[in-house]
């Protein structure tokens, strides 16, 4: 294996999963660390953790003990994937990780890049941008578990990091890779990207560097420089019946829902229900089973109703109790016979992952941008789609069945 990824959640493992694999490696997606070796034959391994808001100590842990499993299967370049909107909490876990990281394979410096330009995240003079509004005017502002409040990355990373946080500036990177190259200094290196030309450079740059970090984007340019070309991923759908999980407020999501909804069964469940027990699992397969078409079942709230929620029963208490409701939910569909499950939300896709004692994933053809078609590793045939929160357009859940099923 040549190329190591540490993803922080799910939803953002399937997505450099994705452009790894559009990029010409062959790559698997695992969940968690695996327990033995991986196949020889592999490019690349994506471990998939769910730590992008554990506690300090146990997201170290984490990556440091998913680190050592991807060298020991010959890795020498790891990725730690965050979210392209940077998201964390003053605490970390971003800067502990690459610390952490860092020190595990014996570097003085990292790359980091969040950029991602074909879903509408660029880093120019240290800032993220999403679309044309900074990350702090974005619907990142309302984030429930990691507001971003701040666009500049220098400042939101130095607080987190025991290292300094350097920048190259985009006129330097518009030089190409050698110059990218002769930038990089002892610390944590934040690059600047507008372009996909401009991630090309960086990971030109990135040849033989043992620890870059950022969101999908950074790894676009990394299979090149083994020599892979671009190679469109094998694809065998999988019909039957299909549902949609939703527990992603996010402004892009709560689109997709109320598009969705004015075409199909929909069912939302609130966090009151949810905490206060209200509303089962069997209660909500019963329901998606009777439906005569595929349908919805959505925690996407408006920023103040999920504010109220949080207020009331706490941020932690609220959060889990939608995520383990989701996750029996996936388990009793997939029992009665569900074959498509498209789900959306980092923790939602998280909870639905562990629910149904998924290993990993095949990765197939991309969905949305950022967003690929997923089977089930082993016998169980189940395709899903697990869709980071501000990704795809409003059709998104509609036009993901139908890939999945092999209706599109």
């Amino acid at each position: 294996m040549k190329l190591g990824v540490i993803a922080d959640d799910f939803t953002g493992a399937s997505d450099i999963a994705l452009a790894i694999a559009e990029a010409g490696f062959s790559v698997a997606q695992f969940i968690g660390i695996p327990d033995g070796g991986a196949d020889p034959g592999l490019d690349a391994g994506v471990v998939s953790l769910k730590t992008r808001t554990a506690p300090v100590a146990e997201a170290v842990a984490q990556s440091l003990a998913a680190c050592d499993w991807l060298v020991s299967q010959g890795v020498g370049q790891i990725v730690f994937k965050i979210c392209s909107t940077f998201d964390s909490t003053p605490e970390g876990n971003i800067g502990p990780v690459l610390d952490a990281l860092a020190d595990r394979l014996g570097t003085d410096r990292s790359i980091i890049c969040p950029a991602y330009p074909e879903n509408g995240r660029s880093l120019y003079l240290g800032h993220l941008f999403v679309g044309d509004v900074l990350l702090s005017e974005s619907g990142m502002r309302n984030h429930p578990l990691t507001p971003m409040t701040d666009p500049d990355i220098r400042r939101v990373l130095a607080p987190q990091t025991t290292r300094p946080v350097v920048h190259v500036p985009a006129p330097t990177v518009f030089r190409g890779a050698e110059a990218i190259r002769s930038a990089l200094a002892p610390g944590h290196n934040l690059v600047d990207a507008i372009r996909d030309e401009d991630l090309h450079q960086i990971a030109r740059a990135a040849r033989g560097f043992p620890l870059l970090c950022g969101g999908s984007g950074i790894a676009i340019g990394l299979p090149a420089n083994w020599g892979a070309s671009a190679t469109p991923p094998d694809w065998n759908p999988m019909p039957g019946p299909g549902v949609v999980l939703s527990g992603s407020c996010s402004e892009a999501t709560r689109a997709q829902v109320a598009a969705f909804a004015a075409r199909a069964p929909s069912r939302e469940v609130t966090a009151a229900e949810a905490v206060e027990a209200r509303v089962k699992a069997k209660e909500l397969a019963d329901w998606v089973m009777a439906q005569g078409q595929a349908p919805l079942v959505y925690s996407s709230a408006a920023p103040n109703i999920v504010a109220a929620a949080q207020a009331r029963y706490g941020q932690d208490r609220a959060a889990a109790a939608l995520e383990s409701l989701f996750g029996e939910l996936a388990a009793r569909l997939v029992a009665r016979g569900v074959t498509r499950i498209v789900v959306a939300g980092g923790e939602t896709s998280g909870g639905v992952v562990n629910a149904l004692g998924i290993t990993g994933f095949e990765i197939g053809p991309r969905l949305a941008a950022g967003v690929p078609a997923l089977k089930i590793m082993g016998a169980q045939p189940i395709v899903m789609a697990l869709k980071s929160g501000n990704f795809g357009g409003p059709g998104f859940f509609g036009e993901a069945l139908a890939i999945l099923g092999g209706e599109a």
